[in-house]
């Protein structure tokens, strides 16, 4: 257990502190082949409705994505990601009272999405993708979250997996990182997330989140992602049928626990009832403080 880092993440609407209090991202999909809800969201209307939902429930956050990138998706057009995106975007743009992050690897969504109200880029492939990306969020000034991930979604879980992972993931980031700073982003609007489920063994996930102390100490903002992801299915199967998404929830509440006692900022879920309840209790754990007085 290690005590966070206090930083100020400066956002065009307002400045987010992180590290006080873990701050809880709703994932919203707007795809039809999310590994986690499918095409639950995939209707303009429902996701909107989705996204109020999370706010009302505790979401600090909302981080929407139009392409999926579970284990084996291949990829879509720009114009098919923003066709996806931008009628759930400006709705709730309009309807929020929180910060909007977009999941995006491509560089003309992103600048597309913050000119239409988004405030964070979440790039799950670190600027390996397209590495304009980098050069958007420097102009508009806007944090940029940095993901590790060994290969690319279509074939990341066939292997071979490296040796050392967390040797991996500590690499791997600081190229992105150092591709983040040279396009200007300031230091201070970076985010790191270690990729869990990314190019990573089941076993090799509980390493990361056992090692997550070696990431903080790279000096940024850490966000975890666990929720509901295979990885979990896998460890709760019964009769060698791994658990459904919607059966991972206390798999999800344990290792969201040990994110935040290992040092993450931002834990990115798609049960914001629970896991906003969970957080509120493991950050007591770091700081007795904020416990309710009897």
């Amino acid at each position: 257990m290690i005590r966070r880092k206090l930083f100020r993440l400066k956002l065009p609407s307002r400045t987010l502190v992180l590290g006080k209090r873990t701050l809880i991202m709703g994932v919203l999909n707007v795809t039809p082949d999310s590994f986690s809800d499918g095409s639950k969201f995939y209707t303009e209307e429902h996701a909107i409705e989705h996204g109020l939902q999370m706010e009302r429930a505790g979401a600090d956050l909302i981080d929407i994505g139009a392409e999926s990138t579970r284990p084996g998706s291949e990829g879509i057009s720009t114009e098919e990601e923003w066709r996806r995106l931008f009628p759930v975007l400006s709705g709730l743009r309009r309807l929020l009272k929180i910060p909007i992050s977009i999941d995006t690897q491509k560089a003309e969504v992103a600048e597309t999405a913050l000119d239409a109200g988004a405030e964070i880029i979440n790039d799950i492939s670190g600027l390996k993708s397209d590495p304009r990306i980098a050069e958007v969020a420097a102009r508009h000034r806007v944090p940029l979250i940095l993901m590790h991930m060994r290969g690319e979604p279509r074939t990341m879980q066939k292997g071979p997996f490296a040796r050392d992972v967390m040797k991996d993931v500590l690499q791997g980031l600081r190229r992105s990182v150092a591709m983040a700073l040279k396009a200007g982003v300031t230091k201070s609007q970076i985010i790191l997330d270690p990729g869990i489920g990314f190019g990573k063994s089941f076993a090799q996930n509980y390493e990361v989140l056992l090692e997550l102390p070696q990431l903080a100490k790279l000096g940024f903002a850490l966000l975890v992602g666990t929720s509901r992801k295979g990885f979990l299915g896998a460890t709760l199967a019964r009769d060698g049928k791994p658990a459904s998404p919607e059966e991972r929830i206390w798999g999800t509440a344990a290792t969201v626990t040990t994110s935040i006692l290992n040092g993450a900022h931002i834990v990115r879920v798609h049960d914001v009832v629970e896991m906003a309840q969970v957080a509120r209790a493991a950050d007591c754990v770091l700081d007795p403080k904020l416990a309710p007085r009897t």
